[in-house]
């Protein structure tokens, strides 16, 4: 039987989180970051469980009195002890698959933290760790000796891929491989039927060439969501247009166009330093019931919100401020990874 990769919208046992830390980037902002974390275990603890990566018994000591200090049910917390280099856990984090019975293959793709960039040979070994010390003792493990970070596909129901041709073919991640190898791989280990590559689109201050899940997302019932881009005097205009004109010309498996829903654009951030800051409202996170939401304290927080509702309308739609996280390049998809049904033990 094939085993698949899970659309974020299949039940789940728990969210991932690897909890930042003072050896982290984030050491000079973690009274600002930390609050953020502590408000995504209170809203996933109160739907499913959450998976904590703690980087030593001290932090693990810390985060206990933290969640419990914010009436935070610990009894929903599952800690893994594994030392880490960041906590992107999107991209580290492990992609599961699972067959017609449910069940569970967990895929463990090397992160060279996008294109060696930075040191990630703590935060490679992590997914080992979850395994041997989390999963379901029916869920099965294999180590691959290819490069590829969760934040860099999207999968819906049907088993189509998205993704950016500028992240998974860039040759700082699978220098010898070929697009056609590239697919090959993805086939066989995720179960992918057919691909949708995005060649346009991009975020200023984004260090992971172009993740799909900063730009764009599948939804149930062929349904693609998107960022739009209607200043044109923003430098992303161009590209986030070319991007959402090939988004019309793509076609589901039988055929027929894309429901598409477009998000806002937000206001440009930047840090103290003048760096534009990569804030998206695609990268939100969907767990049981309900779709958390990167809001960034901008005027067109509430119309995010009301779009991303019209594509997940059985779900409940929280907006969690990011502001903090993207001021380490990412967002509230990409320092979480779902963990589905039959995973834990």
């Amino acid at each position: 039987m094939t085993f698949r990769l899970l659309p974020e919208w299949t039940e789940q046992d728990a969210v991932m989180l690897t909890w930042p830390h003072a050896d982290t980037d984030w050491s000079h902002i973690l009274d600002d970051v930390e609050p953020v974390y502590v408000t995504l275990c209170q809203q996933i603890s109160q739907v499913q469980k959450v998976l904590i990566v703690a980087h030593d018994e001290s932090l693990k000591a810390h985060i206990t009195h933290l969640l419990a200090e914010h009436g935070v049910d610990l009894t929903q917390i599952v800690f893994v002890d594994a030392p880490c280099d960041d906590t992107w856990a999107r991209d580290h984090g492990p992609l599961t698959t699972a067959n017609e019975l449910g069940e569970i293959y967990i895929k463990d793709f090397v992160f060279n933290g996008w294109g060696d960039k930075f040191d990630a040979s703590q935060d490679n070994a992590i997914n080992r760790q979850v395994f041997d010390q989390a999963a379901s003792k029916n869920a099965k493990y294999k180590s691959l000796n290819f490069v590829l970070e969760g934040g860099g596909v999207e999968i819906n129901e049907n088993g189509v891929l998205l993704a950016t041709s500028e992240c998974l073919l860039n040759p700082n991640r699978n220098p010898s491989l070929s697009k056609q190898e590239i697919e090959q791989t993805l086939q066989d280990e995720l179960g992918v039927t057919s691909f949708l590559w995005v060649d346009h689109g991009y975020l200023a201050g984004d260090d992971t060439d172009s993740h799909i899940d900063t730009l764009v997302r599948f939804a149930p019932n062929d349904t693609i969501v998107y960022v739009e881009c209607d200043d044109e005097d923003d430098e992303h205009y161009d590209a986030l247009s070319k991007m959402a004109s090939q988004l019309e010309t793509f076609r589901t498996p039988s055929g027929e166009p894309y429901q598409l829903i477009p998000l806002p654009w937000p206001k440009a951030c930047f840090d103290s330093e003048g760096y534009r800051l990569p804030a998206t409202y695609a990268n939100y996170l969907i767990i049981n019931k309900t779709v958390l939401v990167p809001v960034y304290g901008d005027e067109f927080d509430g119309f995010a919100l009301g779009q991303i509702q019209q594509a997940y309308p059985d779900r409940t739609v929280i907006g969690v401020n990011c502001l903090p996280i993207i001021h380490q390049f990412g967002s509230l998809h990409c320092i979480t990874m779902q963990l589905p049904k039959g995973f834990l033990k």
